[in-house]
């Protein structure tokens, strides 16, 4: 009997250790959020931040001429309190998922209403719609997939999609 409870014993603190242990590594992907306020309404997006980590991203890791889900983990979440224009596409008040179809001229934000799923799991009969971005490069490689909202006044901001050498952005204008 005093076999067995030290052989429990033993396992408890091999755990514990290895659990603790695990608590100081980074997350390979950590989430990460952007926000705005527009005419007094919230913005919000929620995504997973991956990172180059020596790899070739667009074009490889991010495949040209299918959609990706723009982050890595969980589906990136699209939330606004407003209803909007995103690149001139009315988009309504509500919750969404944001995905891109990534091309090597020409990127889309497909604005989906499917939520809550895996970020793989795109449904292209929930889009809401597919919007043209406008590409530029990055002047220095950017380690760290990054979303973000910029040049923002009054009911306008840009949203924007960076990583590795690639900015792509649309503006979203609150109505």
């Amino acid at each position: 009997m005093n076999l067995r409870s030290l052989a429990s014993f033993a396992c408890t603190v091999l755990l514990a250790t290895s659990s603790l242990a695990q608590m100081g590594k980074a997350v390979p992907s950590p989430s990460e959020t952007a926000t705005v306020s527009l005419n007094g309404k919230t913005l919000t997006v929620k995504y997973g931040a991956p990172s180059m980590r020596g790899r070739k991203i667009m074009g490889e890791l991010v495949p040209y001429d299918k959609v990706w889900r723009t982050g890595a983990n969980e589906s990136t979440t699209f939330v606004t309190a407003a209803d909007l224009k995103v690149g001139g596409t009315p988009v309504p008040a509500g919750t969404y998922t944001l995905y891109t179809l990534p091309g090597s001229s020409q990127w889309l934000l497909i604005v989906n209403k499917q939520t809550g799923q895996w970020g793989t799991n795109y449904d292209q009969s929930q889009d809401v719609a597919r919007i043209p971005m406008k590409s530029a490069k990055l002047s220095t490689p950017q380690e760290k997939m990054s979303i973000s909202f910029e040049n923002t006044h009054g009911n306008s901001t840009e949203l924007h999609v960076k990583w590795e050498n690639t900015d792509e952005s649309v503006t979203v204008t609150a109505q």
